[in-house]
């Protein structure tokens, strides 16, 4: 480590000191990560949470609400000034308004602060006045979560794993083609560093459609204003015999460092390292759909991001983070409206196998861990339909694609996790046993009296779990 990097370690200790002084003595502050894997729904997760938060009448499952110990909420200018501020206002009108429709992306990172007004609890709470508490939301792309398993490999092995994974996907042929028939060991070409580079993010790119959560470096998908930098222009390349200097080869190798120590490292040092509670935002529903191979992908990239809060593990992740661990962190399973109640606990308990899987291939331990089923904005109505002599239970809502109203009955999942689970692990093609169906809908429009957030189903218990305790 660098004079400069001491430094820099020592004035964010004494920065962090400071701010856990004057939150303890004065107004305490939550900061809450929101990070979302391919899609799983992180700018509705956040404007519904923030517009339930405030409006709280259908959320009886936070205990703070339910008892009336949360006086009022309401917006307050962010504390970071040079982080974009969560557009909550327009995400909402989006959602909510008299033709609904789904809110942009955000594509890089935002923050938002709520801040609460909250009665004390306990034998005294009625002698005592309401204090203050700041919930700071900062939003993320899970893709930059993903990034930290690149901080403890070298290029070498990051492109013989990355080669290896990919090999066998359809979405990758272009670009492995291409690799293969480049001599890395050649004289640096810039422009074919750049067909490679592209090609490469091409493939990250459909992968994400088509349902892989492992889709890294993951500034490759939101470059913003680094697009076409040299950070950005790199891709894994079979390791030739020789690597002589100017190279592409070596060039590779220089602009992998330089991705980690400019863009992975700020990112976790500046943002991550100051998370006290987490939520990860999870597509389960569109990686059964997507496949075997897809789901086994997810329960791997839930394992990498348990890596990164568990920094025991790594040295350096330990410095960046100053010894700080996430307190809480859910795993969500996202668009539970899609189907009947009735197997909510089914996507439930999937999600838990999957998490489990996961600490156990992180060899995790540490923050307080659950997996929870729901939707942030509810798009759907139940009913039972009469099939071919079955009575399905199946959901009917607007379709994304069409705008027509249609009941769909998406397959019904296993009862027992590992039917799913199994056949990923060994590798299978598709499932054997049934076949699952994703449907895309649009918002309905909704009717919200005085004192209604949106449209949700257990939004409150997530609350409760990240942030019930402290309110």
């Amino acid at each position: 480590m660098g004079l400069g990097d001491i430094a820099d370690s020592i004035s964010r200790q004494i920065e962090a000191i400071g701010d856990a002084t004057s939150e303890a003595l004065f107004e305490p502050v939550i900061r809450l990560g929101v990070t979302g894997l391919s899609r799983a729904g992180k700018t509705v997760f956040i404007t519904s949470l923030v517009a339930n938060l405030m409006n709280r009448a259908r959320m009886p499952g936070l205990m703070a609400a339910a008892n009336g110990r949360i006086e009022t909420a309401f917006l307050q200018p962010q504390p970071d000034d040079t982080v974009p501020r969560f557009d909550y206002e327009t995400h909402l009108s989006a959602m909510t308004g008299p033709a609904p429709h789904w809110p942009d992306s955000t594509r890089a990172i935002s923050e938002l602060r709520l801040s609460f007004r909250v009665q004390p609890s306990g034998l005294l709470g009625g002698l005592r006045s309401a204090r203050t508490v700041h919930l700071d939301i900062v939003d993320y792309p899970g893709e930059w979560l993903l990034d930290l398993a690149l901080l403890d490999v070298s290029y070498t092995d990051w492109a013989a794993q990355t080669l290896n994974r990919i090999d066998r996907r359809a979405q990758a042929q272009d670009y492995l083609a291409m690799a293969r028939s480049t001599g890395a060991d050649d004289k640096l070409d810039e422009m074919q560093a750049k067909r490679l580079a592209a090609s490469f993010a091409g493939y990250l790119k459909a992968a994400r459609e088509d349902g892989y959560s492992d889709c890294t470096p993951g500034r490759f998908l939101l470059p913003g204003d680094m697009a076409g930098s040299p950070a950005l222009t790199f891709a894994p390349l079979p390791k030739p015999d020789t690597t002589p200097r100017g190279s592409l080869w070596r060039e590779m190798d220089r602009r992998f460092e330089a991705y980690k120590s400019r863009v992975v490292k700020p990112f976790f040092r500046d943002h991550f390292a100051r998370i006290d509670r987490q939520v990860v935002l999870v597509d389960v529903l569109g990686a059964i759909h997507a496949g075997p191979a897809a789901l086994e992908d997810l329960r791997g990239a839930m394992a990498e991001i348990l890596t990164a809060f568990n920094p025991g593990r790594n040295s350096l992740l330990s410095t960046l983070l100053m010894q700080r661990r996430v307190e809480r962190i859910l795993f969500a399973a996202t668009k539970a409206d899609h189907l009947h109640h009735t197997q909510h606990a089914r996507l439930t308990a999937i999600t838990e196998a999957l998490l489990r899987d996961a600490r156990d291939r992180a060899d995790f331990a540490g923050a307080k861990t659950a997996a929870m089923s729901l939707a942030a904005l509810r798009t759907t109505t139940e009913e039972t339909m009469d099939h071919d002599g079955q009575r399905l239970d199946c959901v009917r809502g607007r379709l994304l694609d069409s705008g027509k109203t249609a009941a769909f009955y998406p397959g019904a999942l296993p009862e027992d996790p590992s039917q799913l689970l199994k056949p990923a692990r060994k590798g299978a093609e598709r499932w054997l046993e049934a076949d699952y169906q994703v449907m895309r809908f649009a918002p309905a429009e909704i009717l919200m009296r005085p004192g209604e957030g949106p449209p949700h189903i257990r939004l409150d218990k997530a609350a409760e779990f990240l942030i019930g305790d402290r309110l």
